[in-house]
């Protein structure tokens, strides 16, 4: 009896064990935008360029807001990064954050866009791997010319 009980939870615990230790088969690909506000807008316009080489970092962390996972990334030459993740992290907050800027006049992130969160979980009704952060800036140190313009326009548009 010991010897068929002992069968029947190797039967059941060790495939539950295996596929708990393996990285998923399908990891999510976690894909965003990192750009220089060069009107200090605090948001995207026509002036905004996007920022290649620029470092990001997933953050995410428990109830108890304990660092669970983080993985970097960088973005490729239009400002997009892409980060695989191997886990699902369904009972986590997970945020994107800018660590840095290669441009030495945007290199202050905006406090109001340095951070995107996402959701990683397959357990919310979203089908696809892709997951899409919004888009996170850094602000140029001096506005640039053009900016009063551009921003007066916009102001006019919401009329």
């Amino acid at each position: 009896m010991a010897k068929s009980a002992l069968m029947l939870a190797l039967c059941i615990l060790l495939p539950a064990l295996i596929s708990a230790s393996r990285p998923m088969s399908r990891p999510y690909v976690l894909q965003g935008r990192v750009y220089c506000d060069t009107c200090r807008a605090g948001f995207e316009t026509s002036a905004t360029t996007y920022i290649p080489r620029a470092k990001v970092r997933v953050e995410c962390k428990d109830k108890e807001q304990k660092l669970l996972y983080t993985a970097e990334g960088t973005t490729d030459a239009t400002g997009t990064y892409y980060i695989n993740v191997n886990e699902d992290h369904g009972d986590e907050t997970c945020d994107v954050v800018l660590v840095s800027s290669p441009l030495g006049d945007c290199k202050t992130a905006d406090p109001g866009r340095n951070r995107a969160r996402v959701v990683l979980t397959s357990y919310n009704g979203i089908v696809s791997d892709t997951r899409f952060a919004n888009a996170m800036g850094f602000m140029k140190d001096e506005v640039m010319s053009g900016c009063t313009t551009l921003l007066q326009s916009l102001m006019e548009e919401e009329d």
